[in-house]
């Protein structure tokens, strides 16, 4: 069943509550609220009017939130590049992997023709399959040629099955297809929503978060927005601020700091295993995917560049790649010129794009802009209790009374 709500939509989303599915409006949580509505602002490139990946002209987003009984907390979220076929026009685009513990389909294709023909899905992990199938059904419905034989689906993930009971097969093709069929321009539902909600990252609940940034190149104007599924370990840093470990939730790090001989000999006698990674989930990681968006005339080549910078901001708020992480980044361009389409009768094709030297505006924008998405993921965030536990939400009050003992607001204008 699908129903549509006649308030006037703020975001709009899907939730799946007892197999029914309903296109809802996502209204903000009071208790929450963005990073930069709180006075955190991020870096020194502005943001576009929604600080949002919506910013860039064409780019849908549409969330799936999968709520069951105590134990189902998951979702899918749909990226589309544009409101056309993707299939049939085709969009530059480009994947790196920071760290390779996860599971993302189409990669081998994106990285040898250096385009994407699907919109980007976001899941849970052991629902990669199954959103891939759907991915693919949708896009043959929607093409309709019978001499298609090919679909390469972009499908990443992370793992939610803390929250999540995760090896139930909860979501399949009536969740991928709702998140596509919802996927609207404008503001963008973030926190404990879509793929995010049952996500955790940095000590506190994690989810989905987006920004923007707009930049000047020559006498053009771009934007790019990055929107992130947020799960992954470390201890939480804010402007430079270890708020992670004065809030209490980076006691990890205090194993991994070497202390004097008598005082290690002391602790190997009371514990003679020593190091247990399955102890410290923050430190045994999780995932991030970062999708990167612009409206740049950037081709492959240059895509693949931007997308290398994006992880930078995982170290900026205290992540670093841990050994069970999946930190991947997709990236492409919805600029016009650049469009493939499916069939041509031509043999050659011109393009007009960016030389490499002027790029170095894009590589900073996409550096700030998944920065501050990964802080609103965790700002909008709500606690969640699920399958094997709860996940508490990042306590604002507190992270503005740190925030204002180490001067790091913004001066109010």
């Amino acid at each position: 069943m699908i129903q549509i709500a006649k308030a006037v939509p703020l975001i709009v989303a899907a939730c799946v509550f007892g197999g029914d599915v309903i296109v809802a409006t996502a209204q903000e949580d009071a208790s929450r609220a963005r990073a930069r509505r709180l006075g955190v602002e991020i870096g020194v490139l502005p943001p576009g009017p929604l600080n949002a990946i919506t910013d860039v002209p064409g780019v849908l987003v549409g969330h799936a939130t999968v709520v069951e009984g105590d134990s189902i907390r998951t979702g899918v979220t749909a990226i589309r590049p544009h409101p056309g076929n993707v299939f049939l026009e085709k969009v530059p685009a480009a994947i790196h992997v920071a760290n390779g513990f996860g599971k993302l389909t189409g990669v081998t294709q994106v990285d040898e023709l250096g385009t994407l023909e699907t919109p980007v899905v976001l899941t849970n992990t052991l629902a990669v399959g199954r959103a891939a199938d759907a991915l693919v059904e949708w896009t043959l419905e929607a093409t309709d040629d019978p001499a298609v034989r090919s679909v390469n689906p972009v499908v990443a993930e992370t793992n939610d099955g803390f929250l999540n009971a995760i090896r139930v097969p909860r979501i399949g093709s009536a969740e991928v297809e709702s998140a596509l069929t919802v996927a609207r321009d404008g503001p963008v539902d973030e926190g404990s929503v879509g793929a995010g909600t049952g996500t955790r990252a940095l000590g506190f609940k994690g989810g989905i978060g987006t920004a923007s940034r707009r930049v000047r190149i020559g006498d053009d104007v771009y934007t790019l927005g990055a929107l992130v599924q947020s799960n992954f370990g470390g201890a939480l840093e804010i402007k430079g601020v270890p708020v992670g470990q004065l809030l209490g939730a980076a006691d990890f790090i205090r194993r991994w700091v070497p202390s004097d001989s008598e005082a290690i000999e002391r602790d190997r006698s009371h514990d003679p295993v020593g190091y247990r990674p399955t102890d410290e989930p923050d430190a045994g990681g999780g995932s991030i995917v970062i999708v990167i968006a612009t409206d740049a005339p950037v081709g492959a080549d240059a895509l693949v560049r931007i997308a290398r910078r994006a992880p930078y901001a995982i170290g900026r708020v205290g992540g670093f790649s841990s050994h069970g992480s999946g930190d991947y980044v997709i990236a492409f361009s919805t600029h016009l010129g650049l469009r493939i389409a499916h069939d041509s009768n031509g043999t050659t094709t011109t393009r007009t794009s960016l030389r490499p030297e002027t790029l170095s505006p894009l590589f900073l924008a996409a550096i700030e802009a998944t920065e501050e998405a990964i802080l609103n993921s965790l700002f909008q965030a709500t606690t969640v209790t699920g399958h094997r536990g709860t996940a508490p939400a990042l306590p604002l009050d507190r992270v503005r009374e740190v925030l204002e003992e180490a001067n790091r607001f913004a001066r109010q204008r």
